[in-house]
């Protein structure tokens, strides 16, 4: 049963009697709890409502186009609240985080349903039999899992729950109904590598068509690790064994099955300070947000964009500065590179930020404050404005991980911010203030 905060006007649930404050009991006969149920049974051309409305039970019936909504609005999201995370993985990043941040930052989800309506991973290990099997009735598929380890024993260690040795158990079921699904393994240095990552990636092969993508990246590791499961980060000589192993059985499974099936994230490439593997490699690049082919993916896009940059856009004078993290710093200068070498109009400074707030071992872009950034960049030279990654700013896209908002952190440096996604299309139109047009890339999949 799940209450209606609002109506739309105009809407066929308004032109049915529909209410605020009226509870949806059922459709069709079937009970809603969640926005999957609602999703799921409103499809028909014919639904019928049951409806509680204070001391009431009435049934509304409405005719409509297959898949139409009806304008019904909820207090949230997933009409429900989130299932909260029941493990205590031995690399999780939220146990890393310092006092005093805002209390979203520290609730762990781990609700399937927001893996197939959002993408965020899930293990599984708070799923009923029940869970599985609506997961597998409604087709809601692809299913983002964080797999870690198929080894029983080992992954239960990773996650400190008892429930966690049945993955694979679970997996199966869904390969069985036909359930697509994407994994990840988040590697922590002598634990879940060497042997027990080729298991892995045996046991997960042995899943494929169903389990289509793997991306392998390693932990993150701030400096807020005390009293935490005592873990050390990958050295470059340990990531190039890392990705050797890795494309080794890749390269197997496109023999056997046609895809690579496993990829190695960006970030292993760049501590092994090893190049990127081309674009074909990546297949379309079905773990793009999970960090593998993000630089790549980029890189062509801004090739293709340049292309079409006129004599009237280079002869302007421009004057900028962007702020990264020390991980894409190479690759963002390189493309300032490019850009000068067609113009010598572009005075551009490429600033690498230095992780003080979570600790240096952290180069990601995304993880970068609002503090970090004034402090470093407070004495620059910065130009006419200043452009940041959009991955810097929480989902909502207001506010840096410490809570300081980009105004705030524009008022303090005295300049104009922008922020740009990573889009290599995007890149070149933030920087020249001329939208381009994406151009329809190749991209390889093999099937």
């Amino acid at each position: 049963m799940v209450e209606v905060l609002g109506v739309t006007p105009g809407s066929i649930a308004e032109r049915a009697g529909i209410s605020a404050g009226d509870y949806i009991i059922s459709i069709n006969g079937e009970k809603v709890s969640d926005v999957l149920d609602y999703r799921f049974y409103l499809t028909e051309k014919k639904v019928t409502l049951s409806i509680h409305r204070g001391s009431k039970l009435f049934d509304v019936v409405i005719e409509k186009p297959m898949y139409s909504d009806i304008g019904l609005e909820f207090r949230t999201f997933l009409m429900d609240e989130k299932h909260s995370c029941r493990n205590k993985c031995i690399f999780c990043f939220i146990d890393q985080l310092p006092k005093g941040m805002r209390d979203s930052l520290y609730f762990k989800d781990d609700d399937s349903r927001l893996s197939f309506l959002t993408g965020s991973y899930v293990t599984l290990t708070n799923m009923s039999d029940e869970d599985v099997d609506r997961i597998i009735k409604m087709k809601t598929s692809p299913i983002n899992i964080s797999v870690q380890a198929t080894d029983p024993e080992l992954r239960v260690k990773m996650l400190n729950n008892k429930n966690a040795g049945k993955v694979l158990e679970t997996m199966r079921r869904f390969a069985d109904g036909g359930i697509e699904m994407n994994c990840q393994v988040v590697l922590c240095r002598n634990i879940n590598d060497g042997a027990a990552l080729d298991k892995t990636m045996r046991d997960l092969s042995e899943l494929y068509p169903h389990v289509t993508s793997v991306s392998v990246v390693p932990a993150g590791l701030t400096k807020f690790r005390e009293n935490l499961f005592p873990l050390t980060a990958y050295t470059p000589e340990e990531c190039v064994r890392v990705i050797s192993q890795v494309e080794a059985f890749a390269g197997y499974c496109l023999e056997k099955y046609g895809s690579r099936i496993f990829f190695c994230g960006d970030e292993l490439y760049i501590k092994a300070k090893l190049p990127l593997p081309e674009e074909e490699a990546y297949e379309g690049y079905p773990q793009l947000e999970n960090g593998v082919g993000l630089i790549r993916s980029m890189n062509e896009e801004f090739n293709d964009a340049i292309l079409d940059l006129t004599e009237k856009e280079l002869c302007v004078p421009r004057s900028f500065s962007i702020a990264t993290g020390e991980a894409a710093f190479e690759f963002i200068s390189s493309l300032i590179e490019k850009l000068k070498e067609k113009t010598d109009k572009i005075n551009c400074c490429v600033y690498k930020i230095r992780n003080d707030f979570f600790g240096e071992s952290i180069t990601v872009a995304g993880l970068i404050t609002g503090q970090d950034l004034y402090n470093q960049l407070k004495d620059k030279q910065l130009g006419d404005k200043l452009f940041l990654p959009h991955v810097m700013l929480r989902s909502d896209g207001d506010l840096f991980l410490d809570g300081m908002s980009p105004k705030e952190l524009e008022k303090k440096l005295n300049i104009d911010i922008e922020f740009i996604k990573n889009d290599g299309y995007e890149f070149v139109s933030k920087l020249f203030g001329e939208k381009r047009k994406k151009k329809g890339r190749i991209t390889w999949r093999n099937q």
